[in-house]
């Protein structure tokens, strides 16, 4: 492994034990309207009243929906 390879491994470790931090406290204080899935629901026009169907909530649900599926094939699939 290159330096380069092991400081975008740091790296990476780094950003996830950052978000586990931020989540867990969000979780655990029970505030709404913190978590990473509250933020997503939000910006996609999900709330407790429906759910608005203007173009941008289509066109940011679609462009969510098309990158986790992308990201789950690049995932198991490799060089996807």
């Amino acid at each position: 492994m290159d330096l380069l390879n092991e400081h975008y491994s740091w790296l990476w470790a780094l950003w996830a034990l950052i978000f586990v931090g931020v989540e867990g406290v969000a979780v655990f204080n029970k505030k709404p309207g913190d978590t990473l899935s509250e933020h997503v629901w939000a910006w996609l026009g999900n709330t407790k009243r429906g759910f608005p169907q203007h173009g941008g909530v289509q066109v940011a649900r679609g462009v969510l929906g098309l990158g986790l599926t992308w990201l789950m094939f690049h995932f198991f699939g490799g060089d996807v």
